[in-house]
């Protein structure tokens, strides 16, 4: 059996180490993705309520600026779960590298990694429940009119 340099075994080393974080990377993007969409939905929704604004009186009126109010709270958790989510990746990305810098030259970094690390899953633990808090909000301003057939 052939022996692997130093080197390389170092290097295979890191990437065994940084397989775990990049699956939660993964996770990440597809959370970022998400809220990119529902951020996408609410402003479609908001710019349509605004557009009708002029045409609508009374009752209609005061209920399309009650919606407005709660799309723009929604807009505002949303940024801020992926400012958290963003913040995540970022902090993951910074424990991958340090694994392999780390690694490769021979130098422990488990304190600074791990802290890294649990901050980021801060992060991305904050980033789920205003995630749930925006979730929750959008399902509670909804109703739903009951239709009666004849």
């Amino acid at each position: 059996m052939p022996l692997i340099p130093t080197g390389l075994a170092a290097l295979a080393h890191g990437i065994q180490l940084a397989v775990a974080p990049v699956f939660l990377l993964t996770a990440v993007g597809t959370l970022l993705g998400v809220l990119a969409g529902r951020l996408g939905r609410i402003i479609d929704r908001a710019r349509l309520l605004e557009s009708r604004l002029p045409s609508l009186h009374d009752a209609a009126l005061a209920h399309a600026y009650d919606e407005l109010d709660t799309l723009s709270r929604r807009v505002r958790i949303v940024n801020g779960c992926m400012a958290l989510a963003t913040g995540c990746a970022v902090l993951i990305a910074v424990v991958v590298a340090a694994v392999f810098v780390g690694e490769l030259a021979h130098i422990d970094l488990s304190v600074p990694i791990a802290a890294t690390f649990v901050g980021g899953l801060l992060a991305y633990i904050a980033a789920l429940l205003l995630f749930l808090r925006e979730v929750h909000i959008a399902s509670t301003s909804f109703k739903v009119t009951r239709v009666t057939r004849a």
